[in-house]
C-alpha cells in the first residue's frame, strides 16, 4: 500500500453529541406517503418491504428514488456541502481486500492489484446533532426499516465515535476504486451528484461467505470480463441499501466543477461495535482509544473472507 498524501483532519471538532434516538417525526425530511418508514402496520409498508428485498435477494441493491422530501434534500444538501472542508482525504494505491503486497503472489493475482482511491470522509463526531441525517440515523423508524430490509429483528448504530454515520465526499478528479465493505449491508443517501462521472459500479454477490471466487475477481479488475458489472447512476434524494460486504463496487471518478455528496448510513447487528484500527487510521486519519480497545477484542472473521 502506498500512500502518497495525507490530509489531517481537522483539529476543531466540537465535543460528541448525536441526535435524538427517540424522536420519531421524519415528515419534513422524508417522503413518508411515498415510503411509510413510520408505518409498519400498513399494506404501503409490507409492500415496500417486499420490494426492496425482492431487489437485494436478486442482486444485492435497492434504490428508493426521491426518497427525501424537497425540503430535506435542500437541508442535506446545505449541510454536507458546509461539512465538507471537514473531510479527511488520504490518496494511496490499495487492493480490494486493504491488505499488503505479496511477493508470494503472482502479479496478475486480485490482492496484487493495486488501485487509486482519493476520495474523503467527514465522520460522525463532526456531523452536528441538528441535521437532517443526523436525525435519520438514529431514527427508530429507519432502523427498523433497514433491520426488516435485511432480514434482521434488530440493528443498532455503531459504537464508533467515527464510523456509523459519514458523508463521503468526492471532489472532482477524485474517484473510490474497486472494494468491499466491511459490513453486510449499507445504507447510502445521494445529496449531490457530480456535472459527470461518479457512476456507481457493482458485481452482485462475487463472492460468497467462505468463497472469494479469486478467479472470477481477478477477470473484472484486470478488465477481462465486465459481464458482471452493473452500474447505478443515483440521483440527489435517492436513499441506496446495498450489501456490498459480498458485491465488489467502485465509484468512477469525478469529473467537472461539482463535487459528489453521498451520507453513509451504517448499522450493526449488534450493539458495541467499533472498526478496526487500521482501517480507521486509513479512512479517517485518526483512531480513538475506543477503536484500540476493540482491537484487542476483536475475534476472527467470521465468515472465512479476507477483508
Amino acid at each position: 500500500m502506498t500512500q502518497a498524501l495525507v490530509t489531517p483532519p481537522d483539529a476543531s471538532t466540537t465535543p460528541l453529541k448525536f441526535a435524538d434516538a427517540g424522536r420519531t417525526d421524519l415528515a419534513d425530511l422524508v417522503d413518508l406517503e411515498r415510503y411509510p418508514i413510520h408505518d409498519p402496520d400498513s399494506p404501503a409498508w409490507a409492500d415496500l418491504i417486499t420490494r426492496v428485498k425482492a431487489d437485494l435477494d436478486r442482486d444485492g441493491c435497492s434504490v428508493l428514488p426521491a426518497f427525501l422530501t424537497g425540503a430535506g434534500l435542500a437541508q442535506a444538501k446545505q449541510e454536507t456541502n458546509a461539512l465538507a472542508p471537514k473531510a479527511f482525504f488520504q490518496h494511496l494505491r490499495c487492493n480490494i481486500y486493504n491488505t499488503e503486497p505479496d511477493d508470494r503472489l503472482a502479479d496478475d493475482d486480485p490482492r496484487q492489484l493495486f488501485f487509486e482511491r482519493s476520495s474523503g470522509f467527514v465522520t460522525r463526531d463532526t456531523i452536528p446533532a441538528d441535521t437532517a441525517l443526523q436525525r435519520i440515523y438514529v431514527s427508530p423508524g429507519m432502523k427498523r426499516f433497514v433491520a426488516e430490509c435485511n432480514d434482521q429483528p434488530e440493528v443498532f448504530e455503531y459504537a464508533d465515535p467515527f464510523a456509523g454515520l459519514v458523508i463521503n465526499t468526492m471532489p472532482p478528479g477524485t474517484q473510490q476504486p474497486w472494494h468491499y465493505d466491511t459490513n453486510e449491508f449499507i445504507t447510502t443517501i445521494m445529496t449531490q451528484s457530480p456535472d459527470e462521472g461518479g457512476v456507481f459500479q457493482y458485481c452482485p454477490n462475487i463472492r460468497t461467505p467462505g468463497n472469494e471466487n479469486l478467479d472470477g475477481v481477478g477477470r473484472v479488475l484486470r478488465g477481462d470480463d465486465t459481464s458482471p458489472i452493473k452500474e447505478l447512476r443515483l440521483r440527489p434524494g435517492d436513499l441506496q441499501m446495498f450489501r456490498g460486504r459480498y458485491s465488489l463496487h467502485q465509484v468512477s471518478r469525478v469529473r467537472g466543477d461539482t463535487a459528489r455528496l453521498t451520507a453513509v448510513l451504517a448499522y450493526a447487528k449488534k450493539p458495541g461495535v467499533v472498526g478496526p484500527v487500521e482501517r480507521t487510521r486509513q479512512l479517517y486519519g485518526r483512531v480513538s482509544e475506543a477503536h484500540i480497545l476493540a482491537e484487542r477484542a476483536q475475534a476472527d472473521s467470521y465468515d472465512g473472507l479476507i477483508r
